[in-house]
């Protein structure tokens, strides 16, 4: 069973593992995970802006997206934004994908029991 700990409404936004978008090491996060330079999209992992770790959105959990149409499901989190984004979250997409702006996206941090 599933337990919500945490839902709160984002603003959403796409990224690339560019230096340009990133920093000087774009395939690595800043959980020390290794992107797919090839494919980064299949990894389904998502950048939180800082304050939302304050919420528990922390390196390593899962968190459920909705209204952000495509962009829908479940989504891990491993990246940390740059700390003069607030109440955001960025979907990392492949290197094709570059445009993506969503308002109110949903995110629901479950817990298992």
């Amino acid at each position: 069973m599933k337990t919500i700990i945490a839902i709160h409404l984002v603003m959403a936004t796409v990224y690339n593992a560019v230096p340009a978008q990133t920093d000087s090491t774009p395939l690595i996060t800043a959980s020390n995970k290794h992107i797919d330079a090839d494919n980064p999209g299949k990894h389904k992992w998502i950048a939180v802006s800082r304050d939302l770790e304050k919420l528990g959105f922390t390196f390593g959990v899962e968190v459920c997206v909705e209204n952000a149409g495509a962009m829908n499901g479940i989504w891990t989190v491993e990246d940390r934004m740059n700390k003069r984004f607030k109440n955001k979250i960025d979907f990392l997409v492949d290197n094709s994908i570059i445009l993506g702006k969503w308002s109110n996206v949903k995110i629901t941090l479950n817990k298992n029991r």
